[in-house]
């Protein structure tokens, strides 16, 4: 009987957006080892869950290890790869001198296969971790989940807020953004909210909140049908579409006239 080899796949992974994908899905029997463990795009968190074959990685000490030692002392002493999955433009060892070329070279002799993906396209251009931020940033959001393959998800736990959303007949559920996540732009945005197994639409305003000023940027999310308390949980938040951008109302009438447009505008 044929033995499956153990393969690694081997990137940055951030977001594991489509490009991603096709090197970590590359072989039947792989561990995916991030070696670079930013999470910018899809928080660590909800990557765990969804990649139970993941592997991260302490970068610090691979930093500055040599290429050959990478491969000895990583690759095959540690994670005992059989073969190689990777992305044509993975850079490895100190100062990034090794390709994934250079790799491929090296474990010839060793018998253990190096496959390496070509980038894949969008649009006319290389699907990447940068690229996708970038839309995020700048609020093209429908684009940034096309990349992902997957909504731009966060979750954090509800926070108390000062309650005045419920007061004008907009209860929202307030939430900090997790550290380090791409910030996306400040702007009202087409949501989902998860609850308890259940998927809602949403209006989420991501930002200071011009009218009532916050200090930090936050979430704040206006769940259709849906008015109970879930303060102190946590909940995944999709962003769908950039509606429209923050502004500062004149007055609490204009405020709500504003959310009904909104919200008449995902209905």
């Amino acid at each position: 009987m044929k033995t499956k080899r153990k393969a690694i796949a081997l990137g940055d992974f951030d977001g594991m957006h489509l490009a991603h994908k096709t090197v970590a899905t590359g072989a039947e029997n792989v561990v995916i080892y991030c070696v670079n463990n930013r999470f910018s795009l899809l928080q660590k968190s909800i990557f765990e869950r969804r990649y139970k074959n993941a592997v991260f990685a302490d970068f610090e000490s691979l930093k500055n290890m040599s290429g050959e030692d990478f491969i000895q002392n990583i690759l095959i002493d540690e994670l005992g790869a059989q073969m190689i999955l990777c992305g044509f433009n993975f850079r490895f060892g100190k100062n990034a001198l090794w390709s994934a070329l250079d790799l491929r070279k090296y474990l010839e002799e060793k018998d253990i296969w190096v496959r390496i993906l070509e980038h894949l396209d969008y649009k006319g251009e290389p699907i990447s971790s940068s690229r996708i931020r970038k839309c995020v940033r700048e609020g093209n959001i429908e684009d940034a989940n096309k990349m992902l393959g997957y909504n731009f998800t966060f979750e954090s736990e509800v926070i108390g807020g000062d309650r005045r959303g419920r007061t004008i007949g907009f209860p929202t559920v307030n939430q900090k953004l997790p550290e380090g996540l791409a910030v996306p732009k400040f702007g009202v945005y087409e949501s989902r909210a998860f609850i308890g197994g259940r998927e809602y639409k949403a209006l989420s305003n991501i930002g200071i909140r011009p009218s009532f000023r916050l200090d930090e940027p936050m979430s704040e999310s206006h769940i259709l049908d849906f008015d109970k308390d879930v303060y102190g949980k946590t909940l995944r938040i999709e962003l769908l579409r950039y509606i429209r951008e923050e502004k500062k109302f004149s007055s609490v009438r204009e405020l709500k006239e504003q959310i009904e447009n909104d919200k008449s505008s995902i209905i």
